[in-house]
């Protein structure tokens, strides 16, 4: 399978799957890269996939670099570090899905207001309460929100983001992605747009959640 073909098969999944839940619903692919060299990036810039998503600071800062002269839209989606939040920053993502505790915005905040900057953001929502996942608690999620408005002006907060149930049973990884759509459709009222859930094993089932954007990592580099 070349890339093309790989991208090609997952927007005609995501078609599907996305006219089952609703026509009008519209999903964004974001190619997580992590383990992909930026040649395999830059064949699906070509192909038309504009955003790509790295877990690592020091991962994005050397891709963005390499493929600087091509007007990529960069995400940072993996667990972000205290002493890597100046780094995060300077390279200036278009989106972090990895907001875990009040803790790490009101860092992030302080960073962001010395630099006179924003950062837009999704919540990251543990929703399958899962001790190895990171994320605010369901039940504390939307108060954590408005708390973040408030008081943290420099995040732009854009909507929720969680990782579906690491289990076998679809049934629980369902219940995990209904979960945060119910707080993402309490949270659409003060802003929120973005509900991010989805990867490469379950992103069918996330869209029939009502999930907008989908992080596809192996989907989209298997060779």
């Amino acid at each position: 399978m070349s890339l093309a073909q790989n991208l090609d098969q997952a927007i005609k999944r995501i078609e599907q799957a996305r006219i089952a839940y609703s026509r009008h619903h519209i999903v964004k692919i974001v190619a997580v890269s992590k383990y992909s060299s930026s040649d395999a990036i830059q064949t699906l810039y070509e192909c038309g996939q504009r955003a790509f998503g790295e877990n690592r600071v020091q991962d994005l800062a050397q891709k963005s670099e390499l493929l600087g002269d091509l007007p990529l839209e960069w995400h940072f989606i993996g667990t972000l570090q205290s002493n890597k939040i100046n780094a995060l920053l300077s390279l200036k993502p278009a989106l972090m899905h990895s907001l875990h505790s009040l803790e790490l915005a009101k860092e992030l905040h302080k960073r962001l207001e010395s630099r006179n900057q924003t950062l837009s953001a999704l919540l990251q929502v543990n929703s399958a309460k899962e001790e190895s996942k990171s994320g605010v608690e369901p039940q504390k999620a939307v108060e954590t929100y408005h708390q973040i408005l408030e008081e943290f002006p420099q995040i732009k907060l854009q909507g929720v983001m969680t990782i579906g149930a690491h289990v076998e049973d679809r049934a629980i990884i369902q219940k995990s992605f209904e979960t945060t759509q119910m707080i993402f459709e309490q949270l659409k009222p003060h802003g929120a747009e973005i509900l991010s859930m989805g990867m490469s094993g379950d992103f069918e089932l996330a869209i029939a959640c009502g999930s907008n954007l989908v992080r596809l990592g192996s989907t989209l580099f298997k060779t």
